[in-house]
């Protein structure tokens, strides 16, 4: 057994969701079906065909405390070729302050109350106990990992762990436009369904979420191509609702865009698709 597997084993026992990374932190999929985003991965890929995973299995939602899963087959192979443990921090009732630089780590020191933290390879990792939206630069050199995201397993780090403050969330609060009502014209249907299961499309629609509120940068950009990749793939079957609109609304809205902004974006790319 390599030394990072048994690492991961033992933070499973812990009740902290792992999974491996190759090089570059880059995760593996924890089955078989998935590899090479076979499945789609997440809704801005151009792949096909739907998932057959009882569950998410890309990224963040492949970390598992399952023992049989990390050292079952799908995984044989990637603990040859991994190169780090990364865990879920959401999953484990936590969330890391990522400082990537001096700066980050004097304003941490400044002005958040200290808790457990871990050396990188170009900061710190503070770690809190509380669970919130992750979101990449809410400041200079400083992302928030919790929820939807993975973090590198760098040890135990020193300290003790205090509850998550309001001042780290915070980071993440915008000022966006009010979240309303959303009223949008959606695409009749009558196409063929290649959902075969209410996961497909559940997964596309929490993916696609997770892909603006989680975007850096280019806000008007990410929502009109996430909603283009949306509608692309499940726009033309008729199982596109309301309730999946509000849900792509709100995550832009939230990011900062205006219901005046996510109406143009989704009519136009339902324009662009022939809809």
């Amino acid at each position: 057994m390599s030394t990072l597997l048994a690492t991961a084993l033992q933070l499973a026992t812990r009740g902290v969701p792992v999974l491996p990374l190759r090089a570059g932190k880059v995760p593996f999929g924890n089955c078989p079906a998935c590899r090479g985003n076979a499945c789609g991965g997440r809704p801005t890929m151009k792949t096909a065909g739907p998932c057959q995973c009882p569950r998410p299995c890309h990224a963040w939602a492949a970390a598992t405390i399952d023992p049989a899963t990390l050292t079952g087959p799908a995984w044989a192979s990637a603990w040859r070729q991994t190169a780090a443990v990364a865990y879920h921090p959401g999953g484990a009732g936590l969330t890391v302050v990522d400082l990537d630089q001096a700066e980050a780590i004097a304003w941490a020191r400044e002005t958040l109350p200290a808790t457990r933290t871990v050396p990188t390879t170009r900061g710190e990792h503070w770690i809190y106990q509380g669970v919130m939206q992750s979101a990449n630069a809410v400041r200079p050199g400083v992302d928030i990992k919790s929820t939807m995201s993975y973090a590198r397993w760098l040890g135990p780090g020193t300290g003790t762990m205090t509850a998550l403050p309001d001042a780290v969330r915070a980071l993440v609060v915008k000022k966006p436009s009010p979240v309303r009502p959303v009223t949008v014209s959606l695409p009749d249907g009558g196409g063929e369904c290649r959902h075969r299961t209410p996961v497909y499309l559940e997964r596309g629609i929490a993916m696609a979420e997770q892909s603006i509120t989680e975007t850096a940068g280019g806000v008007h950009t990410t929502v009109y191509r996430t909603f283009l990749a949306v509608l692309s793939v499940h726009g033309r079957c008729g199982c596109l609702t309301e309730a999946h609109a509000a849900r792509l609304f709100t995550a832009a809205q939230t990011r900062g865009e205006s219901s005046r902004h996510c109406t143009e974006a989704w009519s136009n790319a339902r324009t662009a698709l022939g809809m």
